[in-house]
């Protein structure tokens, strides 16, 4: 038995350090370490179970072929020089009969470092020309919103929340998909700071707050303009901060202007007496932190949503002490080292929004014919499902999934490549919460025959000779050449810290990374890029045959559909008891919820937890967990947000009703 250190890249924004038991080979148990000081010796539910994901019934340990019609998941297995022959053959084959944006890579990556997504696998495919991936699924508007604003500054860590007087806490529910920020600020709740939550739902953190502003799905952007058109109208805008770091005050005061706490409480649900009190509270309260979540950015309004929520600190005053400002993503903490795999420019080839995937597969032109997916679950992940499933299905489409387990995706491949797990190869891991890089090691050798990304993609490359005499080959190489060249100062064991270490305080110790160091309160690409101009609010999409809202938030038990094989359906639909007492429904029978893109059978549950005229379905489950196979994202059309074009989850507007023998 030995106990060996790692880290866990997974889509988090925690970060944690590992420690890991293994036994013959075998891990048998993985714990916390004080590497990360804010993993603090303990890690989520979700990591201690991973011997389960690694050495499970649906784990991929060789390479297979299809022998089956797509979807049924027969599969013969065969060497892997015989899968990457067929597969560069395959490739070779398109490149020159129908052109190399036939092929398209569908990846995302959020629960890989920087060495095993979009490294090796960057470059095959850009010296390919295929087709290029906006990978937009997730954090697009925010990014956009962030990049547009501050430059992605880096925010408040959340070890230093026991200095906020104040916790905001605005479309996050860190008790589920981050519960090292939800312990900070529960010691910074037992030293005194004032909670406030702004959440559609009553989560844990909710139930435990000073003020809790239950609003409509969609509406952030309103409660967050009027907010700001307050400060301004009583003259507690911090004028002196705005004329000295931002730009674009007057536009954004103007764009505020109609927005009173009356018509702002009108069209999010509110009362204008809860609008007033968090007024008063955030005025009033210093040092005061924002941890501005993802939730709020999954809607028509996404974009402009984040862009106003962020530029709150700035409008109060709220920066340059400890504890003051916002939380978003803090992966502008780090400039990795440029390298010429990163550092290439992009081919001018077409490019495949992510969120249309399924429209794309059935409508491109010229058409798609080879898919190679990687690094993402699309089937469990996607918008529109149906259309994904129906391009999944077609005979002439060849579709590669490498993988760790066999997926709903996978059960369409023509081809499977077994992948191995971050306990089996190197990575560097860039924390988007804890500010700070980890170098992941292996701590097993891989289970079956399973191969590391890099070393795949870099074989590929290799053998369509696409490979270069300077490229790096080895993983170990290329980790230690971003981490070398990057200032940083090194703590415990291998962890680098950026220049300003672990805990900035903003505009003290990091400024915004625009290019004139400025606030872009206002910034003309951002007006540009939304539909009706930045901070436009597009009203609800509700009708009277679909009224009800779909949320489709992170649970506890996976990240996005990661670990969705281990556990068994059907997974009830939420719902408020008023709005089942409407519709004659009871606690647990099976319902149909539905609108004119599909429906979804599984069981009710009753919650008032739940805003009245909202319904809730988590995301990223698997066709085992309802009664017919669909799940949430048969329900998400894929119209696309104001900014980034990101995903338009909690825009999905359904119906319930009781299933009928």
């Amino acid at each position: 038995m030995s106990t060996l250190k790692t880290a866990c890249p997974l889509d988090c924004p925690d970060s944690c350090s590992l420690e890991v038991t293994v036994e013959q080979g075998r891990v048998v148990r993985l714990d916390g370490t004080q590497d990360n000081p804010l993993t603090g010796g303990f890690i989520c539910s979700k990591v201690h179970r991973f011997p389960l994901h690694l050495y499970g019934t649906e784990r991929l340990t060789h390479p297979a072929v299809r022998r089956g019609r797509k979807g049924e998941a027969r599969f013969q297995r065969v060497a892997w020089d015989t899968a990457l022959d067929l597969l560069v053959e395959k490739i070779a084959e398109l490149r020159d009969r129908c052109g190399p944006e036939s092929i398209l890579p569908l990846s995302y990556g959020g629960s890989n470092g920087a060495v095993t997504h979009q490294a090796a696998d960057r470059c095959l495919f850009h010296r390919l020309g295929a087709s290029r991936l906006a990978r937009t699924v997730c954090a697009a508007p925010s990014t956009a919103a962030a990049t547009g604003l501050y430059g992605k500054m880096a925010g408040v860590s959340a070890t230093d929340y026991q200095h906020s007087r104040l916790i905001i806490v605005w479309g996050a529910n860190p008790s589920v998909s981050s519960i090292h920020f939800a312990a900070a600020i529960q010691k910074a709740r037992r030293q005194g700071s004032r909670l406030v939550v702004i959440d559609p739902r009553r989560t844990p953190l909710a139930k435990q707050s000073d003020l809790h502003l239950q609003l409509e799905p969609g509406t952030d952007l309103v409660v967050a303009l009027s907010l700001i058109g307050w400060f301004f109208d009583t003259g507690r805008a911090d004028l002196d901060f705005l004329n000295r770091w931002a730009t674009g005050v007057d536009r954004l005061r103007e764009r505020a202007l109609p927005w009173s706490f009356e018509k702002a409480a009108q069209v999010s649900g509110l009362e204008r007496a809860q609008l007033e009190r968090l007024a008063q509270l955030y005025a009033e309260s210093s040092p005061a932190v924002i941890r501005c979540g993802w939730g709020l950015e999954r809607n028509r309004n996404g974009g402009s949503a984040v862009a106003a929520v962020l530029a709150l600190p700035a409008v109060a005053g709220k920066f340059g002490v400890r504890g003051g400002g916002y939380t978003m993503s803090n992966t502008g903490a780090f400039d990795l080292a440029p390298d010429p795999l990163l550092s290439a420019p992009e081919p001018a080839t077409r490019v495949i929004n992510m969120n249309r995937v399924g429209r794309s597969l059935l409508e491109a032109q010229p058409p798609i014919r080879l898919l190679f997916v990687y690094n993402c679950n699309p089937l469990a992940t996607l918008p529109q499902q149906q259309l994904v499933r129906r391009g999944l299905e077609r005979n002439d489409l060849f579709t590669v999934v490498f993988d760790q387990v066999l997926t709903d995706t996978a059960r369409y491949a023509d081809l499977l490549l077994p992948a191995t797990t971050f306990l089996e190869h190197h990575d560097l891991a860039r924390g988007y919460g804890a500010m700070l890089l980890h170098p992941v090691r292996p701590v097993i050798d891989p289970v079956g025959e399973a191969r590391s990304n890099f070393a795949v993609f870099t074989e590929l490359g290799e053998r369509l000779g696409l490979n270069r005499p300077e490229d790096i080959r080895t993983p170990l190489e290329f980790g230690r050449r971003l981490l070398h060249a990057t200032p940083s100062s090194p703590a415990g064991d291998g962890v680098h810290f950026p220049v300003a270490g672990p805990t900035p305080v903003q505009f003290v110790d990091v400024l915004p990374k625009t290019p004139d160091r400025k606030i872009h309160l206002f910034a003309p690409s951002l007006d540009a890029e939304a539909p009706q101009g930045l901070y436009a609010f597009r009203p609800d999409p509700a009708s009277e045959r679909y009224p009800l809202a779909l949320l489709s938030p992170a649970t506890n038990r996976t990240v996005s559909s990661t670990f969705g094989q281990l556990y068994s359906g059907p997974f009830p639909l939420e719902m408020h008891p008023a709005d089942a007492l409407a519709r004659g429904l009871q606690e647990g029978e099976p319902v149909c919820v539905f609108n004119q893109l599909g429906e979804v059978r599984c069981p009710i549950r009753l919650t008032p937890d739940l805003r009245p005229g909202t319904v809730l379905l988590p995301k990223g489950l698997w066709s085992h967990q309802t009664i017919n196979g669909n799940t949430a994202n048969t329900l998400v059309s894929d119209s696309l947000t104001d900014l980034g074009a990101g995903a338009c989850f909690n825009d999905a507007r359904v119906e319930v009703k009781r299933i009928t023998p």
